[in-house]
């Protein structure tokens, strides 16, 4: 028994799967550590006020270690700044959850949206692919991913509540977030608060659902409508 058991963490450290696995681990948990350590330095200092030495210290690594898992700070950037967009609509879609009503519930999407910067050091990404066509395919997978979970989150949310839309939810889904970006630049550059912003979404975005109320008393004026016109006709 003792032979056995002795014999079998030298058949563990051995087997090249498990060392694999080991590895892919602990780059994984690197990687995510840089990107921890890149965002908030990239968000207050932009790129070209970031260096590589000041990711690494930050994040308590080698400069090399950063050109080993992202080759270039400006494919850091960009991959931080995916990761934030992506984190801030998981956001969006929690805040979102107890929303009893269309209106509540697009109130909650933008007022969640609009009080974070993500969507503008997103957008800086954006601008730095017009110059990187290498980095353009992360962008677009997170673009692409962006919209499939938020065609899947406000399915979900008319499919529960009842309500009838008044777009396919995909197409809301791309409309919100092409709102919330062109809102958000144009706000920033014009220096508008959070709230402001909030209050532009709605105005812009206008009504997306009709509620189980609102769709009942829609359908008693269609008929109250219909049935006028019948007896006129008589």
């Amino acid at each position: 028994m003792a032979e056995a058991s002795a014999d079998a963490p030298l058949e563990a450290a051995g087997d090249p799967k498990h060392a694999a696995r080991a590895t892919r681990s602990a780059g994984r948990k690197m990687r995510s550590l840089l990107l921890d350590a890149a965002s908030p330095l990239f968000r207050e200092r932009g790129l070209s006020g970031t260096s590589i030495t000041d990711i690494a210290a930050a994040a308590d690594a080698f400069p090399s270690q950063i050109t080993y898992y992202f080759r270039t700070k400006e494919a850091l950037f960009v991959e931080c700044a995916c990761r934030d967009l992506l984190y801030l609509a998981r956001a969006t879609e929690q805040a979102a959850l107890k929303a009893r009503t269309p209106g509540e519930y697009t109130h909650a999407l933008a007022e969640t949206v609009t009080a974070s910067d993500s969507v503008a050091f997103f957008a800086e990404a954006l601008t730095l692919t017009r110059r990187r066509q290498d980095l353009a395919p992360l962008v677009e997978r997170t673009i692409e991913r962006l919209h499939s979970e938020g065609t899947r989150a406000y399915a979900g949310q008319v499919a529960r509540h009842g309500w009838r839309s008044l777009r396919a939810p995909d197409e809301s889904s791309r409309r919100f977030w092409a709102v919330a970006i062109g809102v958000i630049l144009e706000g920033y550059a014009m220096g508008l608060s959070p709230e402001a912003l909030c209050a532009e979404m709605l105005r812009v975005l206008g009504e997306q659902a009709k509620s189980t109320e609102d769709t009942a008393r829609l359908r008693l004026v269609e008929a109250r409508e219909a049935s006028d016109n019948s007896n006129g006709k008589g």
